[in-house]
């Protein structure tokens, strides 16, 4: 029997998305949960999110309804933390049930040897943002921001995100931040000839190109603009599919 292949996908901006493309994206969990053998969710699964020690962002019911009730059928998940839910932690892991991971990490996904990130401060360019993010990051600034009400934390994060502002995905600034991710990307295969694929999400730009032979570079999407994912299985090249559901 032919292996079921891994389903991944990225960006889906839980919280800064209309309410047709969460209930969309909810139907496409359903098909991932009967045709995979796991889920990659490769980061910004939610346009914010962070948890305080008794209390969760508001919203996303059904959503996180879908993924446990799907980690409860046996399949396993994996859920990348991206720049606007990194900080994820025990009620993901314990009461969700997914696989919550914060760094980039190498795993066999449906027979390709695979490197994978969400792509936030990857590559050239973005120096700001680079430098910011080990502020953000840092754990004086997790535990201060635990102190504000998750009201106020929750104020904050749609101050800064500029997700539900943006009017199309292709800017100048879009289009640059792509192209450092996928050299970045195309470094990662030269320097480990192990690796099969690099796959990213981030730039909201759906890639997938063949860099060698066998060997690729692949980007998810998002859900924002376009409902894409992947599918990787045994014995085929990887495949980047647009979601009509």
């Amino acid at each position: 029997m032919t292996p079921r292949p891994v389903y991944v996908t990225s960006d889906v901006h839980l919280g800064a998305v209309p309410p047709d493309t969460e209930r969309s994206f909810l139907r496409w969990l359903e098909h991932a949960g009967a045709c995979a053998s796991s889920l990659l969710l490769n980061g910004d699964l939610f346009d914010f999110w962070f948890e305080y020690r008794n209390a969760v962002p508001r919203g996303h019911t059904r959503v996180l309804g879908a993924l446990r009730a799907l980690v409860d059928a046996g399949l396993p998940i994996t859920l990348m933390g991206g720049n606007h839910d990194w900080w994820g932690g025990s009620f993901l892991r314990d009461e969700i049930g997914v696989e919550f991971l914060q760094e980039p990490v190498v795993r066999e996904l449906g027979g390709h040897r695979t490197l994978v990130a969400h792509g936030d401060g990857l590559g050239g360019g973005d120096l700001g943002y680079r430098a910011l993010k080990l502020v953000l990051r840092g754990r004086f600034t997790v535990a201060g921001f635990r102190w504000l009400h998750p009201d106020v934390g929750a104020w904050l994060a749609r101050r800064v995100s500029r997700t539900g502002s943006r009017e199309h995905a292709a800017d100048a600034a879009t289009l640059a931040r792509a192209e450092h991710v996928r050299m970045w990307a195309h470094a990662q295969l030269d320097a480990d000839p192990t690796l099969d694929l690099v796959l990213l999400g981030h730039t909201h730009l759906p890639a997938l190109e063949e860099v060698a032979p066998g060997r690729h570079y692949l980007n998810a999407g998002d859900w924002v603009y376009r409902r894409t994912y992947a599918i990787l299985a045994e014995g085929e090249a990887p495949r980047l599919l647009d979601w009509e559901g």
